[in-house]
């Protein structure tokens, strides 16, 4: 182990990492129909996994919001009952291992758990569309623990652009506003991933706390929509908001993206959704990847993308997002949720220091969250929840 491995576990202990992004919620309902026996984290689940219990201790991770994501093609009331379905299996990992998860849906359970060696648990759901066009569906999944929402996933939705996606609205519509007026009020975080540019602007512009990229990297180092432009870090310190970049390759490697764009299209060309993580689809994955060797992204290329989010954003405003379970390619040395160690020695070999390691990693996230509560506490105070419709 070099030194600044060593020193790299030695800091994750004291300031574990908050990642903002990890689908095993969708992993587990696509591989085993959320049997948990069949894929009981508590065990190596690296055959079929990125994360499971043992790697995210081996991984520093503190506090990780599960992602309960549901595929954009589902609409209307099949997406709502999806993401239930998706909620319900986070509360029942958090049920099954108690020594190891804790239920998190406030700041000062985030450092409970850090307090208590436990992981803390918080839930983010990944695209508008499981709202169904419903703020009474928004604050109920707010009752129910989920702490942001993504705006859209890979689809324009009826009131927001997408990033990958033809717009429809030049950002948000006049219900997109009230639907982040709404989140402000309720103390659920508004994340800009996966949403246009036009979309980044216009939310920064309505809310009134702080937003998050729970898996975004920057747009100036790798030119993908789905990345954040260096405008948008810019107004991040005077919002008060987090950019988590990714590890995801196709959005932080150039080289990456033409390559994933043909992986894409074969996996359609075989039946199969591009984002399928069954054995059937890995499978194809795989196959693919052997006949055609793909660019490799590694932690420095990540790093990178931090050097530039702190340059533009400020070190009080920058986080992390691998979004593991949710890609097929990893990058080297960041192959699964044990890598994060590997990251933080580079950002140590780059001369990061330990108070801005220690806001990347965990207190960036806290903050985020506990202002969204303060500004929440304030809305709640002056006025009810907003009824207004779509159309």
């Amino acid at each position: 182990m070099s030194s600044s491995q060593g020193a790299a576990q030695d800091l994750l202990a004291r300031w574990p990492v908050v990642d903002g992004h990890n689908d095993l919620p969708w992993a587990l309902r696509e591989q085993v129909r959320y049997d948990l026996d069949r894929r009981d984290i508590a065990a190596d689940q690296s055959a079929h996994l990125h994360t499971d219990l043992p790697r995210l201790r081996a991984g520093g991770v503190g506090a990780q919001f599960w992602s309960v994501y549901v595929r954009a093609d589902y609409a209307g009331d099949k997406a709502v009952s999806a993401t239930l379905e998706q909620i319900d299996v986070v509360r029942e990992l958090v049920a099954r291992y108690p020594g190891e998860l804790r239920l998190a849906l406030t700041a000062d359970d985030m450092e409970a758990a850090r307090a208590q060696g436990r992981i803390a648990s918080l839930m983010g759901a990944e695209g508008g569309h499981s709202i169904n066009n419903s703020l009474a569906t928004l604050r109920a999944l707010h009752q129910l623990g989920v702490r942001y929402m993504t705006l859209t996933h890979n689809d324009t939705i009826d009131w927001a652009d997408s990033a990958t996606d033809e717009p429809r609205h030049n950002g948000l519509s006049a219900f997109g506003e009230e639907v982040v007026r709404e989140m402000n009020r309720c103390g659920m975080l508004v994340d800009l991933s996966h949403v246009s540019a036009d979309t980044m602007r216009d939310a920064l512009r309505v809310s009134i706390a702080p937003v998050i990229f729970s898996h975004s990297s920057a747009r100036a180092v790798c030119d993908h929509p789905r990345n954040i432009p260096d405008d948008v870090l810019e107004r991040l310190s005077a919002n008060g908001g987090v950019a988590m970049a990714t590890f995801v390759p196709k959005f932080v490697l150039p080289a990456a993206v033409a390559w994933t764009q043909r992986a894409d299209e074969n996996m359609r060309a075989h039946g199969l959704h591009h984002l399928d993580t069954t054995e059937a689809g890995m499978t194809v994955q795989r196959a693919f990847e052997a006949a055609n060797p793909r660019p490799k992204a590694t932690a420095a290329t990540v790093a990178d993308h931090l050097d530039h989010m702190r340059e533009v954003a400020g070190v009080d405003h920058i986080g992390i997002g691998g979004d593991f379970d949710g890609t097929a390619f990893t990058p080297d040395g960041l192959a699964d949720v044990a890598g994060y160690p590997n990251l933080i020695a580079e950002l140590l070999d780059r001369k990061w220091s330990e108070g801005d390691l220690a806001k990347l990693t965990w207190r960036n996230a806290v903050r985020v969250l506990r202002a969204a509560e303060d500004v929440a506490r304030a809305e709640r105070a002056v006025r009810g929840p907003s009824h207004v419709t779509l159309g």
